[in-house]
C-alpha cells in the first residue's frame, strides 16, 4: 500500500512539474547571426 501511494505522489509531482514548465513557456532568445564553422575531417 505504500508503494501505491509513494507512486501516487511521485506521478503527482512529475505532473505539477510538466504544468509549471509548460505555464513559464519557452525562453525567449535569438539565434546567432554567425553560422557554426565546422570542418570534416579528412578521410584517409
Amino acid at each position: 500500500m505504500r508503494a501505491l501511494i509513494a507512486a501516487t505522489a511521485g506521478l503527482v509531482l512529475a505532473f505539477a512539474l510538466v504544468l509549471t514548465i509548460t505555464a513559464l513557456g519557452s525562453p525567449t532568445g535569438t539565434t546567432s547571426p554567425k553560422p557554426l564553422l565546422t570542418t570534416v575531417p579528412a578521410h584517409p
